[in-house]
């Protein structure tokens, strides 16, 4: 619910950033605070497109801004940003995030998604599934540049 209140408000804002308060969230949601941290940091967090800024404090807030960047910058974006590992739960996110964005299409996503999944990588060593699943996105999003 708090995601979706979040998610929403943010849509309303005509300059893609919202600032609210901390202490105002857990009053209307009736929780604590810690819990809009969480809420916060899973569903706002870069890999989905998302820059969260926050003080803390009888005054803190809490600023989402939604990044707006072209098709290109974003895949290199993504690209530059993944590492030598990358877990499925967050390749799962960041490839949700470039098809909602328009970066790549909903069939290439799930094709990608496919293909570096447990299932696909399941002959290879479980710890080495990450680093293979990190080569396999930046190849094939090499490719979408």
């Amino acid at each position: 619910m708090i995601a979706s209140f979040l998610q929403e408000s943010l849509e309303e804002a005509d300059d893609g950033v919202l600032e609210v308060q901390r202490s105002d969230l857990a009053q209307r949601f009736n929780c604590v605070p810690s819990q809009i941290n969480y809420v916060v940091s899973t569903r706002f967090s870069p890999e989905r497109g998302y820059i969260v800024e926050s003080r803390r404090g009888g005054n803190g807030y809490i600023r989402i801004t939604r990044v707006r960047v072209d098709r290109q910058t974003l895949l290199m974006q993504v690209i530059n940003t993944l590492g030598s590992q990358v877990d499925l739960a967050s390749a799962r996110a960041i490839l949700s995030n470039l098809v909602q964005s328009g970066a790549l299409e909903q069939n290439a996503g799930r094709s990608l998604l496919a293909a570096i999944g447990d299932k696909a990588l399941a002959a290879v060593p479980r710890e080495s599934r990450d680093t293979v699943r990190a080569d396999i996105m930046k190849q094939v999003l090499i490719l979408q540049v």
